[in-house]
């Protein structure tokens, strides 16, 4: 029997029933759909609406129901098209006439709302913790070897020498970012929708607001229509993990190009990389290749929704359905990936003498002979120019540029440029890459950290 059978005088159809039903993935909001039942129930008891003595009976058979949860031995039955009637029609079975009084001014619209609104905001909570500790693994890797260096990209070419915790800390201010974000949209579904019912609100006297303090919510909903059909929340959750997986998936193209022969900056250990069916000696990177990969699936589930929710009318509508498998999936994707990244980055061994001999690489001293010049206050496009046909020579000639500024009068002066860790250490400016910066940079991200993690547990 459905909740609206007294309407109807013919049964749903199989193939309605298997497009509705949606107890297959949100069987999974019980523990939330019982937290939003009691504190509803609490709430309607408060009204006058519920004895104390029924009050205490649906909260003990609300407990039952959650150990049958927790015990793996909840039983669904038939009619049970989505986890919110099951527990209702469980609630019936067990107490009777008390258990149908659970839905009074309620309907599924803000029971459904609710449960996932306290779902989400939990779930950030553990989405921020995630890549917080991600933050804290590249920080170790580079702790492990504060003084290594390699060659800084752009368009992957070399471009300057940088230190590696100089390289770990870019992809860190991102994900800090991340956080920063999860955050702001934690704040943002911190709004209780119990108490608008249907559509309209109810002719019954409940207080939203003692609902919403029950279940810990910031503020309550100021429009019973925007309650029941916002999912903005969902959407601003999934944006956050679509460029979450957009950072992570930077973070793998960058192992697999470290971890490649062609590279060999780094080597991952064997716990976080697999091997060839067929070639002996092959070993993958396969965790930094799935990061990269699901970070399309992140993205498409954003996209899916938000093509879902354009031509929505006011207010509810079934198609709002749709927001929690593209949630579910989006959230375990990405607590897989933060979760594997970490591992990886944890077992990383980073081969400091090949990426300090590509950092020697003579061509990136370019630039400080170019500064040099400034110095000595040559326009810099004057200086751009005189150091480009330098490296054209010494690339025309097959030597290195340090041969070909020493063995040039009006550049020999310039020869010191060159030795080990020079031009690195000339990386001096505020957040830059050299080892002047390094402790400064240090600095801000450990109050970055330990600013994000007070707002998180706060």
């Amino acid at each position: 029997m459905t909740l609206w059978s007294g309407r109807f005088s013919e049964s749903m159809d199989s193939t309605l029933w298997e497009l509705s039903e949606s107890y297959s993935f949100d069987h999974v909001l019980y523990h939330h759909d019982i937290m939003g039942s009691k504190a509803h129930v609490k709430g309607i008891r408060a009204a006058g609406l519920l004895s104390e003595a029924d009050m205490d009976v649906l909260l003990s058979t609300l407990d039952q129901i959650e150990e049958e949860f927790d015990r793996g031995t909840f039983v669904r039955a038939g009619s049970d098209e989505d986890i919110h009637m099951a527990i209702e029609r469980r609630a019936t079975e067990l107490a009777g006439d008390i258990g149908a009084r659970i839905h009074t001014s309620r309907s599924r619209n803000d029971q459904v709302a609710t449960t996932l609104r306290l779902f989400t905001r939990d779930a950030l909570d553990r989405l921020a913790r995630s890549v917080l500790d991600l933050v804290a693994a590249l920080r170790e890797v580079g702790a492990k070897t504060p003084d290594a260096f390699l060659p800084g990209y752009t368009h992957l070419q070399r471009a300057q020498p940088v230190l590696l915790t100089h390289h770990l800390n870019a992809h860190a201010w991102s994900l800090l970012r991340d956080v920063d974000r999860i955050l702001d949209t934690r704040e943002r579904v911190d709004v209780s929708p119990l108490g608008a019912g249907a559509i309209a609100g109810t002719s019954l006297a409940i207080d939203p607001e003692l609902s919403a303090r029950e279940l810990g919510f910031h503020e309550t909903f100021a429009n019973s229509m925007d309650a029941v059909s916002d999912r903005d929340f969902v959407v601003e959750t999934l944006f956050d993990l679509a460029l979450l997986g957009v950072h992570l998936s930077r973070m793998g193209e960058e192992l697999v190009l470290w971890t490649s022969a062609e590279f060999n900056f780094a080597q991952l250990g064997d716990a976080f990389t697999t091997g060839s069916s067929m070639l002996p000696q092959k070993k993958n990177s396969d965790v930094a290749e799935l990061a990269r990969g699901k970070s399309g699936r992140l993205v498409g589930n954003l996209t899916g929704l938000l093509v879902t929710l354009k031509g929505l009318p006011l207010s509810y509508n079934r198609d709002l359905q749709e927001d929690k498998e593209p949630l579910f999936d989006s959230l375990r994707t990405a607590h897989l990936v933060l979760a594997s990244l970490a591992g990886a980055y944890r077992s990383l061994s980073f081969n400091t003498e090949v990426a300090g001999d590509a950092a020697r690489d003579s061509t990136l001293v370019a630039i400080d002979i170019a500064e040099q010049l400034v110095g000595e206050n040559v326009p810099f496009r004057q200086a751009h120019e005189s150091v480009g046909r330098l490296v054209a020579e010494a690339i025309a000639r097959g030597v290195s540029l340090r041969e070909v500024v020493e063995a040039t009068e009006e550049f020999a002066r310039f020869s010191d440029l060159f030795d080990e860790g020079a031009a690195l250490k000339r990386r001096s400016s505020p957040g830059g890459a050299g080892p002047i910066p390094a402790k400064v940079q240090e600095e801000r991200l450990e109050a970055r950290v330990s600013l994000l993690t007070s707002r998180l547990e706060g």
